[in-house]
């Protein structure tokens, strides 16, 4: 439930974003981009699509995605995404409980714009 909790903090965090921090604004402007974040069990997870400048989010780990964040479980997730340490990422993948799938590319601008807002 927290990770459901955090990832829905999350959206909301772009969207205000997307609206009120023109740096963020301007690197969003011309992405279309759907960054699915979930559960390896697919019981928890919540999409964000970035659509030239607007932000959409839905709830639940089936979607179509350019690039995806599955965690090993929830609390794994919560725990790696809550994370300040700059390779808490990077650590979760090392140990097998993170893997990305889809385009690593749009991973490495997610990391980028949110480091914009966070």
């Amino acid at each position: 439930m927290l990770f459901s909790m955090l990832l829905a903090a999350l959206a909301r965090i772009l969207w205000v974003a997307s609206l009120s921090n023109r740096a963020f604004q301007k690197r969003i402007e011309n992405a279309s981009v759907k960054i699915l974040f979930k559960t390896q069990d697919g019981s928890r997870g919540r999409l964000i699509v970035f659509d030239r400048g607007k932000i959409r989010t839905s709830p639940g780990a089936d979607h179509a995605f350019d690039a995806a964040l599955v965690f090993k479980d929830a609390a794994t997730g919560f725990s790696v995404m809550r994370s300040r340490k700059k390779d808490a990422m990077f650590n979760a993948a090392a140990a097998g409980d993170m893997h990305l799938l889809g385009m690593s590319a749009y991973a490495v601008w997610l990391e980028e714009i949110m480091k914009l807002v966070l």
